[in-house]
């Protein structure tokens, strides 16, 4: 169980890299998750090659993948987008909304009834992304793409609970990143045409930061999570995802600074943002422990 417990917080920590590699790569957002996405897709492909993992889910299950992998390719697109624009910092804090949305749009869409604590743990958070937002001028832009991230991060990991349970995690992931990497690279001319750049291909030193980041932010931590589940539970590893952007920030506030750009503001609302996830993950998983999967630990960013 230690050995589990280790590789669970090791892969938390690799993924709170994320938003560092985003900064230092001297790309513009979608430039930069298109290399993103092209290099993990081949990742994953080459892997599951070697291993034998590699099969065909089915027509009807494939365009649910590809559904999926639209949804990720945007999500990481507006998740970058708001460190672009903002700073790590923000990025970061706006990833708890995800737990936040869910709780929203999970009775939405499979049509069941909301839950009073989970529209009141909601309110609290929008109120402490509120606090951020009016005393963060600076900043507004890449909230509103932060969350707007967080809201598409909410629908396909809700989406993909359906798709976890007939297909393996490996091959979801290397299918989704694979159509998602094909509609940005349909999408990418008009996106190049609203957001034009002068930029369109990595320097040696952006493509050594590209092959670390998807190898260390992706492909690994993937595999040390998937280990770990096989021995720790299902509200351990939820509850410990939400060091994530716990761990982004304070690799900002070290490599980068960043404390000096922000105000108490910022503090009590990140403060709010994350006590309402911890108290919705208690008690949301007293009651649904036994219906958990896997993908809902796996965060993409």
């Amino acid at each position: 169980m230690r050995r589990a417990f280790l590789l669970l917080h090791l892969s938390i920590f690799l993924w709170g890299f994320t938003g560092i590699f985003a900064k230092a790569i001297d790309l513009n957002e979608g430039v930069l998750v298109w290399y993103r996405m092209l290099l993990t897709a081949s990742s994953w492909v080459f892997i599951l090659l070697v291993t034998r993992k590699m099969r065909w889910p089915g027509s009807a299950q494939f365009f649910r993948i590809a559904v999926v992998g639209l949804l990720v390719a945007l999500h990481w697109l507006f998740f970058y987008g708001s460190i672009k624009y903002s700073n790590i910092s923000i990025g970061m804090s706006c990833l708890p909304m995800i737990a936040v949305f869910s709780s929203v749009m999970e009775p939405v869409i499979t049509k069941q009834p909301f839950k009073w604590y989970e529209l009141l743990l909601a309110v609290v958070a929008l109120a402490g992304m509120f606090i951020i937002f009016h005393f963060g001028e600076l900043y507004r832009t890449g909230i509103m793409l932060g969350l707007v991230s967080a809201l598409l991060g909410s629908i396909f990991t809700i989406l993909n609970k359906r798709l976890v349970a007939s297909i393996e995690s490996e091959i979801i992931t290397t299918y989704e990143i694979g159509t998602g990497f094909i509609w940005l690279t349909l999408l990418m001319p008009l996106y190049l045409y609203l957001f034009p750049t002068d930029k369109l291909f990595p320097t040696t030193n952006d493509w050594l930061l590209l092959l670390v980041f998807t190898v260390v932010c992706t492909v690994i931590p993937f595999n040390l999570s998937m280990k770990a589940l096989k021995e720790v539970s299902a509200f351990t590893a939820n509850l410990s995802l939400n060091l994530e952007p716990v761990y982004g920030i304070i690799f900002a506030f070290l490599i980068y600074h960043e404390q000096k750009e922000l105000n108490g503001a910022f503090y009590i609302g990140a403060g709010l943002i994350l006590l309402s996830v911890v108290l919705y993950m208690i008690i949301h998983f007293r009651h649904r422990l036994k219906n958990w999967m896997p993908w809902e630990i796996f965060s993409w960013n």
